[in-house]
């Protein structure tokens, strides 16, 4: 702070959240018209499946690549070219004419996501390094807070506008909008930029952040996806008591992270994630034991608070690693993290087969408590003088 002007760094705060916002308003913009897509294409379920999978899979490998290329030319400018690139890249899906058009779609839209969700983080993680207080649970919040919007816009315009349209004004925007956001970033020049790999391949040092990314978004993407199937199928609830859980768990998700910073520089970022982790456990095992559908409404309000905060801070912990570059540290345990959110939704449905639902869901309790269990200890234990208030 002391060597670069408070409004300098508060107008690269402003921009890195920004595209935190427009990155998740992306998402809630093209993801509650998939059912439409699938119509007009004529496909199955086990189809559209198969086409999100290919998102899956070009985030999968785009991550570590932008490690190295934010490492090498410093996230501002990997930014400004993944943000470019998934606002490119979003009109595509309305352009699809079949099956295999919509699986190279979506893996253009799934890599260039990724690729942003690891340079923003990482440049947020360098703004955070300048402020020496916790700002990363907040520029989550923003992505939480573009994904409400989004989803909002959607719902107000989808019978006005046909798909070409309506993700040509969305890609636009996020052009845009993007553009003009990256360029009060903080320069390559102020980043730690460290010798070190530049592909962002997993260490033992970064075990425990990875598992636990991996373990919280595993469960974040558990209850986006399985909640409502709960409420109504095993509890028997209506469709806006079960809309209403999911509801519940992203409010209380998109609060936690609007809150969190506060309680990481009061707190500790390790402890925040320990009681987060300990808080979803309870509140998920009182859900199912308890098995009514207003308690299961409360229960996943507390799985959405308590998680909300473990991604943001295990990546600011992750970053601190001595073992490589900030960038390709991130973008390891985003990788991790994202390989979760790939994987728990059809893990909970293959053991829910086996087991039902309500067992399946207790998946998810052990994770969380594997959460509170590990926290955010960063890898090495290296001090970090810069942010005294983050562990």
């Amino acid at each position: 702070m002391a060597t670069d002007p408070f409004g300098a760094l508060w107008r690269a705060r402003g921009g890195v959240g920004a595209v935190f916002f427009l990155n998740g308003f992306g998402y809630g913009s093209w993801v509650p018209r998939l059912a439409e897509i699938k119509d007009r294409l004529d496909l199955s379920e086990g189809q559209l499946g198969l086409a999100l999978f290919m998102a899956a899979v070009g985030a999968l490998v785009a991550m570590p690549l932008t490690g190295a290329l934010a490492g090498r030319h410093g996230s501002r400018a990997a930014t400004t070219v993944t943000v470019a690139l998934y606002g490119m890249a979003v009109p595509g899906l309305a352009l699809a004419p079949g099956l295999v058009g919509l699986g190279l779609a979506l893996l253009a839209v799934g890599a260039a996501s990724g690729a942003l969700d690891v340079s923003m983080n990482a440049q947020g993680v360098a703004v955070e390094r300048r402020y020496r207080r916790p700002i990363m649970s907040s520029l989550h919040g923003m992505f939480s807070l573009g994904g409400m919007s989004g989803a909002a816009a959607t719902a107000l315009i989808a019978s006005r506008l046909d798909l070409f349209p309506h993700f040509l004004l969305v890609g636009a925007l996020i052009v845009v909008l993007g553009l003009l956001a990256c360029a009060p970033m903080l320069a390559a020049s102020t980043e730690d930029r460290s010798a070190g790999p530049g592909f962002a391949k997993p260490s033992l040092g970064l075990l425990v952040p990875g598992v636990v990314a991996l373990s919280s978004l595993l469960s974040e993407g558990a209850m986006a996806d399985w909640s409502a199937v709960y409420l109504s199928e095993s509890l028997g609830a209506g469709t806006a008591l079960a809309a209403a859980a999911f509801a519940a768990f992203s409010l209380a998700m998109a609060i936690g992270r609007f809150s969190g910073d506060r309680l990481v520089a009061r707190l500790g970022g390790d402890l925040v994630v320990r009681a987060g982790g300990a808080l979803a456990a309870a509140g998920l095992a009182a859900t199912l034991l308890i098995g009514h559908p207003l308690a299961a409404v409360i229960g996943f309000a507390l799985v959405g608070a308590g998680l909300s905060c473990t991604f943001p801070v295990v990546l600011s912990a992750a970053a601190r690693s001595p073992e490589m570059p900030p960038s390709a540290a991130i973008a390891a345990v985003c990788t991790l993290g994202y390989l979760g959110f790939l994987i728990g939704p059809p893990a909970i449905g293959g053991l829910a087969e086996l087991i039902g639902l309500p067992a399946a869901l207790g998946l998810v309790v052990l994770l969380c408590a594997l959460v509170a269990a590990l926290g955010s200890r960063e890898p090495g234990r290296r001090t970090e003088t810069a942010m005294p208030t983050c562990s």
